[in-house]
């Protein structure tokens, strides 16, 4: 973890730690950090990297590899493999780390949306896995609270399945029929539905419908891993590439095992699939098992009081900037356990906007990403950080209000 003695207060906004490119290891970094790399094959293509203080966003890229899974996917690129062997063999490991029935490495979250809808559409029926999308006489009706719709439900869509909406529990018994196909649940949006995740799961092991929950981004804490499944949830989708620290390009499929198994035979390497063009390599496979692995060891505990402490430093450096309002808050779909910190100002009275706050951050040396909030505020989060880019982005979060 990061070392106590970078969380000086006196010193915090007296310097940065060298520059950007540190070339340290710290011992138990929280993000397991080690040699950062040099930055030249995008500055070659004219771009600069950035300081992630946004946290886990696929247009930043996600989450940096870990050193341990960059190892293992440069040992599994040398050899070849059955990835259909691979497949299981990873999977069955997964889920025994887990503690859940069954697992399958997709290429994303997305894909395991994908697959996975289209396991409880065809069962693993083949003849109905080479007819997807066209599912005439099939089940496709997906049932979800009007309140879970989301933007990554193309996914689900791909199929050849329709939504059908509800918002309370008569609602959903008088739409299940015999052209629900599955049920779909936002786990990120529980509190804003009126079906809690406990009592939907509950509804559809009593009617026998296949409950399907998106966590991709549930993480941590760490005990999301196995909760949905224990909630009574028949599949799970979790990005790989965000807190777990794995390939950006992959994501678990966790679940029924039964569901399982017609999942992958949706997947590639089979063809004729609507999951053909979702591959993930040996390499992928490999860094996600091997990052499963990391995350079922971490002190995670201990991540968190490291990443409070940072928070503490910020907050401390911004609370004398007149008119601006922090708050310990996040956005609602970074995950539940992660500390944010978020700037809320007038931007009449400050005669600063949102938008030129945030290109200073992008403009300085070394560029520094936020996450934008909903409505006028921006998110700050130590999460994705390397150790010493804390009291970067600390001195920068104040300077640019004062440029």
């Amino acid at each position: 973890m990061l070392q106590s003695s970078n969380f000086n207060r006196r010193g915090f906004l007296g310097g940065c730690v060298a520059a950007l490119g540190l070339s340290r290891r710290v011992k138990g970094a929280p993000q397991g950090v080690g040699v950062q790399s040099s930055a030249a094959v995008y500055e070659r293509l004219g771009l600069r990297p950035l300081v992630n203080a946004a946290g886990i966003l696929t247009r930043l890229g996600g989450s940096l590899l870990l050193p341990e899974v960059r190892e293992a996917m440069d040992d599994a690129s040398r050899h070849y493999v059955s990835l259909t062997d691979l497949q299981r063999a990873a999977g069955d490991r997964i889920a025994s780390l887990i503690g859940v029935d069954a697992a399958l490495v997709t290429s994303g979250a997305a894909a395991a949306l994908l697959v996975g809808t289209a396991a409880c559409v065809t069962k693993g029926d083949r003849d109905r896995i080479h007819r997807i999308p066209d599912i005439a006489g099939m089940p496709d009706e997906v049932i979800v609270q009007k309140s879970h719709r989301h933007n990554f439900e193309h996914a689900i869509r791909n199929v050849g399945v329709r939504f059908v909406e509800v918002e309370t529990r008569a609602e959903l018994e008088s739409a299940i029929g015999p052209n629900t196909a599955m049920m779909h649940f936002l786990a990120f949006a529980e509190h804003k539905g009126q079906i809690g995740a406990e009592e939907w799961s509950a509804v559809a092991k009593a009617r026998g419908i296949p409950n399907f929950a998106d966590a991709a981004a549930e993480l941590p804490p760490s005990g999301n891993l196995r909760r949905y499944c224990d909630q009574g949830f028949d599949l799970v989708a979790f990005s790989g590439g965000k807190a777990l620290r794995g390939p950006q390009c992959s994501g678990l499929l966790l679940g029924r095992r039964d569901l399982i198994e017609a999942a992958s035979l949706n997947n590639a390497p089979h063809s004729d699939s609507i999951g053909r063009g979702c591959k993930v390599g040996k390499e992928e496979i490999v860094g996600l098992l091997t990052a499963v692995e990391l995350y079922m060891r971490r002190d995670h505990e201990a991540d968190r009081r490291e990443w409070t402490a940072i928070i503490d430093q910020w907050e401390d450096a911004l609370s004398s900037v007149p008119g601006v309002t922090l708050k310990r808050q996040g956005p609602e779909n970074a995950g539940r356990d992660v500390p944010y910190l978020s700037l809320d100002w007038d931007e009449t009275e400050k005669r600063l906007s949102r938008e030129t706050y945030l290109e200073r951050l992008r403009d300085g040396n070394p560029r520094i990403e936020l996450w934008p909030t909903r409505d006028r505020g921006v998110c700050v989060t130590p999460f994705m950080l390397e150790p010493g880019q804390e009291t970067i982005v600390g001195r920068r979060l104040r300077e640019a209000f004062t440029s």
